[in-house]
């Protein structure tokens, strides 16, 4: 084995390892690039000059409309109550006794509507200890039934999710964010039903060990988190979670009229307004000398977040100055999320660049003949390398989706199908012990990975991987439909 090979794996591990004891992606990702390029012998200075930062700075000037648009949107939702309306809605129409459906429907439907992931988990967490609470159920399932809602089906599979795991494929296979509708549909649905019947049996087989959600954790146990203190801070808020689950239909039901017109416009935008756009300056140099297909989804997912804002603002005009003054908050929240993936795209493009990663691209462009599986396996095996699953599909598509998309058109087969298997892909394998989110989670909820990431990873890794690979076979024996 070389030494530059030898590189790039100790930076991927040294990237894996730290990132797992939870060290910020934005000071790792320069980090291990450069293990690999010294190892390398490639030029240091230039390879981080001219080849990281054009890269991290690319993935930025793409994709910041669609972060900083999401974060606000997430943020007025949180601060007019409306996500947790939309909460007390699910508990209303399914009981509370449903706890775990209750928290995956209203976390898939927070982040379908375009709520930024961070913002749903701290919307919805503190609403699930109260529906666990009452429905009695161990807290252990709490991670993984949040996490399910919001980093599946929800951010890759439903058509039309304005999420940016939905918008990173259009570009490269010039498709939009409703690619392959109804394999989508047949996706999510799998997905969500295999999913919740794993969250019913391990419902039923924690309570049949006795386990319940009074059941000390380990940090409670270990005396790591102080039970009193901790019970003290839900009893304090129990008062306002007992307000959201008397939520009556009609407020829910407004609620929902925001997340309903992002879904709403960003179909009327990629069907209606941008087909029929006189878009030909896009091909002038200082507009970057794209089409309109390269710009169609951002432009659609963008414009429908910023809708989906203003309409927030109109329903909650009383407290239209507040609602201001919360939105620099969430423009504040865009920065660290985009910062961290363009970190990781960086560090990709320089693994990318160096002659070692020839035999990586080849061993991965041999794994199949066929485009849709090979674009699939590249997308879900790097974003579990870099445990980012929007990070990490950005890196294979660079690397490979050009040959990729050439490949499917000689093959017949259909970009739109290309697009929701690539997304679908990644949110499967970026779910691995070092995934931030998933660390995050945890130390949101108070557990470790002992007591629940085995629930995690059946939901958001093996199941989705199911999805994935039915989705494929569909595809290839029907078509996208």
């Amino acid at each position: 084995m070389s030494l530059g090979l030898i590189g790039i794996f100790l930076s991927l591990a040294f990237l894996i390892g730290m990132a797992y004891r939870g060290h910020s992606v934005l000071l790792l990702g320069p980090l291990a690039a450069l293990i690999a390029t010294i190892l390398s012998g490639a030029p240091l200075l230039a390879s981080y000059t001219q080849v990281f930062m054009p890269a991290a700075a690319k993935f930025i000037s793409s994709f910041f409309p669609l972060f900083l648009a999401g974060a606000i949107f997430g943020q007025l939702m949180t601060a007019s109550g409306m996500a947790t309306r939309i909460a007390g809605l699910a508990a209303r129409v399914l009981g509370a006794r449903f706890a775990v459906l209750v928290t995956v429907v209203a976390t898939a439907l927070l982040t379908y509507g375009g709520v930024n992931g961070w913002v749903v988990v701290f919307t919805i967490f503190p609403i699930a200890m109260s529906l666990f609470k009452v429905a009695d159920v161990p807290r252990r399932l709490m991670p993984g039934a949040i996490a399910f809602g919001i980093f599946t089906f929800a951010a890759a599979a439903l058509p039309g999710s304005p999420q940016i795991h939905n918008a990173i494929p259009a570009p490269f296979f010039g498709t939009d964010t409703f690619a392959a509708p109804g394999l989508s549909l047949i996706g999510t649905a799998i997905v969500l039903g295999v999913g919740m019947l794993w969250l019913a049996h391990r419902e039923r087989t924690l309570r049949a060990a006795g386990e319940h959600f009074d059941t000390p954790t380990h940090n409670e146990r270990t005396g790591k988190v102080d039970p009193a203190d901790l019970s003290v801070v839900w009893k304090s808020k129990q008062t306002d979670h007992d307000d959201i689950l008397r939520t009556t239909t009609g407020q829910g039901l407004l609620a929902l009229v925001p997340i309903l017109a992002v879904v709403a416009t960003n179909a009327l935008m990629t069907y209606v307004v941008v087909p029929r756009m006189d878009a030909g300056y896009l091909a002038e140099e200082k507009f970057g000398g794209v089409d309109l297909k390269s710009v169609a989804a951002l432009w659609s997912v963008t414009v429908a977040l910023v809708v989906g804002c203003l309409i927030v603002m109109a329903l909650n005009a009383r407290h239209v100055g507040r609602l201001f003054t919360e939105m620099s908050e969430g423009a504040r929240n865009a920065v660290l999320p985009i910062f961290n993936t363009a970190s990781e795209v960086g560090f990709g493009a320089t693994i990318a660049s160096l002659a070692a990663f020839a035999g990586i691209r080849d061993g991965i462009m041999g794994v199949s003949d066929n485009a849709v599986v090979t674009s699939a396996v590249s997308s879900a095996t790097i974003s579990g390398v870099t445990g980012s699953g929007s990070g990490g599909m950005t890196i294979a598509l660079e690397a490979f989706g050009e040959q990729l998309a050439t490949m499917a058109q000689q093959q017949g087969i259909d970009m739109e199908l290309m697009h929701r298997a690539t997304a679908m892909a990644a949110v499967s394998w970026d779910s691995l012990p070092h995934n931030g989110a998933m660390v995050t989670l945890l130390l949101v909820t108070g557990l470790t990975h002992r007591e629940s990431y085995k629930d995690m990873f059946v939901l958001t890794v093996l199941i989705p991987f199911i999805g994935v690979a039915t989705v494929i076979a569909l595809g290839l024996a029907v078509g996208s439909f």
